[in-house]
């Protein structure tokens, strides 16, 4: 086995001690952003997908600096989206964010414009699609604690957040608008949810997004029949 002479492992030290206090100070920067954060998107759900980044990242040999950095900070904008019932994109917003929140760490620029197009490419409904294997992660990482049955506390969750009703059986879900009363959590389910299997694009995000997938479909087809008096 090749080892590494002093001076070539007190460098290798030296870098990871970097990475190391820049990741601590991108954690702290972006967890700020979440202190008044409602629970679907808030700082949990943030390490959540930091989690989920830790697990399949060095499965596809990601560069893990810049998926931990850009899954802390893929979500700072969001609570501004909310705020304006969807008219802004927190994707586009957070990008914008992480830009100055980057400054003076001592990332190369080739890293930090990684972390910032995979903040930008990370959103559902976008025509942003990412292009870095950290960004296909990441992508990843978030759809995958939207679905399962994380997936489906959440879309509740969410739903409580704009005041929606349990269910609206009367009103096609295509018909229903965003940020209203008719945004349930069924209508998450049926407009994007049970599309995110086929939209997975690393191997470990497809094998997992399909074992979630299946639980989620069980429950809301209960839900329904439940609903409905036939069980």
């Amino acid at each position: 086995m090749r080892t590494l002479n002093g001076s070539a492992a007190d460098t290798v030290r030296a870098q990871e001690k970097d990475s190391g206090e820049a990741l601590a100070e991108i954690h702290r920067r972006a967890k700020a952003h979440f202190v008044s954060a409602p629970g679907s998107h808030d700082w949990e759900h943030t390490l959540r997908v930091h989690r989920l980044c830790l697990r399949i990242g060095p499965k596809e040999g990601a560069d893990m600096l810049t998926l931990e950095a850009a899954a802390y900070l893929h979500d700072i904008g969001r609570s501004l989206q909310d705020s304006s019932n969807g008219s802004v994109c927190h994707a586009a917003l957070g990008a914008e964010m992480a830009s100055d929140l980057l400054e003076g760490l001592g990332l190369e620029d080739a890293r930090r414009r990684n972390i910032i197009h995979c903040i930008r490419a990370h959103r559902f409904r976008d025509d942003h699609p990412p292009q870095s294997l950290e960004a296909r992660i990441l992508f990843d990482a978030d759809k995958l604690d939207a679905i399962g049955a994380v997936g489906v506390a959440r879309a509740y969750l969410f739903a409580g957040e704009l005041g929606a009703c349990l269910h609206n059986p009367h009103l096609p879900v295509e018909q229903a608008r965003a940020y209203s009363r008719d945004d349930t959590g069924y209508r998450e389910y049926a407009f994007k949810l049970s599309k995110v299997r086929h939209r997975m694009l690393t191997l470990e995000g497809r094998r997992m997004a399909e074992e979630r997938h299946a639980f989620m479909a069980l429950f809301f087809k209960r839900f329904l029949e439940e609903y409905d008096g036939l069980c």
